[in-house]
């Protein structure tokens, strides 16, 4: 019997020395049995969460004035009027934004009113239609001539814009209104827009509504900002001022921008002067600010070539949701030209992008212009170039 143990043992034995059993181990995947229920674990490493990262284009124009040839322009044989042709060559650049912006220099008031251009304004109401179907999104109504029509002329305007569902900032229809400023969210990017004008050529608001446009008040815009400031990403901030016809901003403007970037503001778009005037970009605690002290004339039937140019500017932001830090990472412009032309035995206008409508001219595609127009837009770019830099800023947020 005892020797039956002990080659039992030996037997034993020999089967682990030459691995013939089963050995249990630690894998990665662990398999438990009860019944016909099985349960299946895999333990590997968590997979890192992607950052949550959404980038968005803010699209902005200059002044657009309606002067009375313009006006003519756009009427038709049935004595309606149709505006479309003024943007169509520049359509594809302004639908290429995520929400595109322009400041209309003339009051709404109806046709009862009587349209005209300078100095007292009134459009057409189907200046609306042109700017829905062009792409803009927000119409900028703070500025000297919004009062041309007076009180109901104004708050007709905003009428008119918000049932074409356009949004509109700078001229309100209450008090209520006045303080709560426009926010849009793209993407989960939250931008707030705020607008003003340095006067309304000496006509006083009515002293029963004082909220009916914002006025240029440095207090006022300072306060603004930062209650806003803690609303919204990005922080735009409108501003009718300057000088007419000057390509320089004054010392003032310089040291009002200043001021309005350190508090908050992230973007200062400037109008009024009929001219384009410099860019500057600001680094504020890490923080890209961006300033145009004015972005001259998107349309118009003023004379000279200045008066003529003007922009379209895109803003690109990069939000980082994580961290919710919003950046400006990216500034580019193209230049753009008022253009009058004879259509139809009658005189019309559009705008065109300058650096495409050469290439049409040399390719034999553009209708309306010639080589022989080609300096006066070589000119026009080269101004256009040497007041704003070379066209594109790539932002880097270390430097």
């Amino acid at each position: 019997m005892k020797r039956n143990v002990n080659n039992f043992i030996l037997f034993v034995l020999c089967l682990i020395l030459t691995g013939c059993t089963t050995i249990p181990t630690i894998t990665s995947s662990l398999t438990a049995s009860k019944g016909t229920d099985t349960l299946d674990k895999t333990i590997t490493d968590p997979e890192p969460k992607p950052p949550h990262i959404e980038t968005i284009t803010l699209t902005a124009t200059g002044d657009i004035l309606m002067h009375n040839t313009q006006i003519w322009g756009g009427q038709q044989n049935d004595g309606s009027y149709n505006f479309d042709s003024f943007f169509k060559p520049v359509v594809h650049l302004i639908q290429a934004g995520d929400y595109a912006s322009t400041n209309l220099e003339a009051p709404l008031a109806g046709p009862d009113s009587g349209y005209t251009g300078y100095p007292l304004f009134n459009s057409p109401d189907a200046i609306t239609e042109a700017f829905k179907n062009s792409g803009f999104d927000l119409i900028v109504t703070a500025n000297n001539h919004i009062l041309d029509r007076g009180y109901n002329g104004a708050i007709r305007t905003l009428d008119i814009l918000q049932k074409a569902s356009l949004d509109t900032t700078g001229c309100f229809s209450s008090a209520e209104a006045q303080n709560s400023p426009l926010i849009k969210t793209i993407r989960g990017v939250k931008i707030g827009y705020i607008a003003y004008t340095y006067g309304t050529n000496g006509i006083p608001l009515p002293k029963d509504a004082p909220y009916l446009v914002n006025l240029l008040n440095p207090d006022k815009i300072l306060a603004d900002i930062s209650h806003l400031r803690r609303q919204v990403d990005v922080l735009v901030l409108v501003l009718h001022w300057g000088e007419e016809y000057r390509q320089q901003p004054t010392d003032q403007q310089k040291e009002l921008a200043h001021r309005f970037v350190e508090v908050g503001a992230d973007v200062i778009l400037g109008s009024h002067p009929h001219v384009i005037e410099p860019i500057e970009i600001c680094n504020i605690k890490g923080k890209n600010k961006f300033i145009i002290y004015s972005m001259g004339n998107f349309i118009s039937a003023q004379n000279g070539l200045e008066r003529n140019s003007g922009i379209v500017l895109n803003l690109k932001f990069r939000k980082d949701f994580d961290s919710d830090i919003t950046t400006l990472t990216e500034a580019t412009y193209i230049p753009t030209f008022s253009h009058p032309y004879q259509c139809n035995g009658k005189l019309q206008y559009r705008v065109v992008p300058i650096a495409e409508t050469i290439q049409k001219i040399k390719n034999n595609s553009e209708l309306y212009l010639t080589s022989q127009d080609l300096p006066v837009l070589e000119t026009i770019l080269k101004q256009t170039n040497k007041q704003l830099g070379n066209g594109f800023y790539a932002l880097n947020q270390e430097s």
